[in-house]
């Protein structure tokens, strides 16, 4: 039986990443080393992570004027390293707010600055994109904060904000690399690895270098982009095999057509799954405002919540793994990221069709 996974994070990663690691696990390339026993300053493993920095930079076009960080600590340290970088003697920043990762980067933010919570859609429970003829931006902030896909409610933005001169910071944890982006619309992007990159315990942070070097007095080192700008990196012991297999994701989006390719791929998924869901009869539901929907996070819910331990289960024995919904929210959450196939979300809908005809 063929297992398809789910899950939203830690998630799917490709069979040919995984076979490769493998076959190096014990010895990478003659060295005679695991790359989990490199020094993270042996030219073995800095041949590794510039091969890595080279590949995301021709994936994603990033411009030379960017620096590439490969750090730790995930979305949640950034919350908090952002303001401490980019506030650059402002008292204030703007923040979208469209659901739970947004909030969460909202609160940390108040600990260090005023936050302008420019637009929220909590009134609608987080169901749709704020028009932005609505937003009330602030052309005095320091940055422009958002989350251009919320993992646990399933909204994505179709498009990228523009506030002017104020310098745009995206959280970009749960859709990097599953659509083609201009990354210099952007002042600063990061992600956490372990959705599309690779395994969880990287973060991966863009950042124009302009932005670099003017953090709040008495901000911890560690916390500084220009350090480990200047020392690639390299400032303390990064987490060398989430960033191996993190280049080896970007060897298989490059050697299967690229950005432009997963992105075709992802919406051929998301709109099977989603044509599905609409031509059950009500039997499953989706929330989200049609033109929000996520191609990454499809979140939906079954007509009789009392269904969903059997729906689960069941999906289970298919070797359908990880369709859960979030505890907050409830319902049911398909993950499909690039590694997942097509042929996994097809199961799944073919799935989903029987247990509606087996229980209307």
């Amino acid at each position: 039986m063929t297992i398809y996974n789910f899950s939203a994070g830690p998630a799917v990663l490709p069979k040919e990443v995984l076979l490769q690691a493998q076959a190096e696990m014990l010895d990478w390339h003659g060295s005679g080393m695991s790359v989990m026993e490199m020094s993270h300053r042996g030219r073995e493993f800095i041949g590794i992570a510039e091969q890595a920095e080279a590949d995301l930079r021709e994936l994603m076009g990033i411009p030379a004027n960017y620096k590439v960080l490969f750090l730790q600590g995930g979305a949640h340290l950034q919350f908090s390293m952002i303001p401490l970088n980019l506030l650059r003697g402002k008292t204030t920043a703007d923040y979208l707010n469209t659901g739970a990762w947004s909030k969460k980067a909202i609160g940390e933010a108040k600990k260090f600055c005023e936050v302008n919570v420019v637009a929220s859609t909590a009134d609608n429970h987080f169901t749709s994109v704020p028009a932005f003829d609505t937003w009330k931006c602030n052309q005095d902030a320091a940055y422009l904060h958002y989350t251009p896909n919320e993992t646990i409610g399933g909204v994505e933005f179709n498009w990228i904000p523009d506030c002017g001169d104020v310098p745009l910071v995206a959280d970009m944890s749960s859709n990097i690399l599953s659509r083609e982006i201009d990354v210099s619309k952007f002042a600063l992007i990061y992600a956490g690895a372990q959705k599309n990159i690779g395994p969880a315990g990287l973060t991966l942070v863009i950042v124009r270098e302009d932005l670099l070097g003017n953090v709040v007095a008495g901000t911890p080192t560690m916390l500084d982009y220009k350090v480990h700008a200047d020392n690639d990196s390299m400032y303390n012991t990064p987490p060398t095999y989430a960033m191996y297999i993190a280049g080896l994701v970007f060897q298989w989006l490059k050697k299967n057509g690229g950005i432009a390719a997963m992105e075709a791929n992802n919406i051929a998924k998301a709109k099977l799954l989603y044509a599905a869901i609409d031509a059950s009869n009500g039997f499953y539901t989706c929330p989200v405002a049609v033109s929000d929907r996520s191609r990454m996070n499809v979140s939906f819910t079954l007509k009789d919540a009392a269904l969903d331990g059997a729906f689960v289960k069941q999906a289970e024995a298919m070797g359908l793994l990880q369709l859960k919904g979030h505890r907050s929210v409830g319902g049911m959450r398909a993950s499909i990221y690039n590694a997942m196939p097509l042929e996994g979300v097809a199961a799944l809908v073919a799935f989903m069709q029987q247990f509606a005809q087996q229980n209307s």
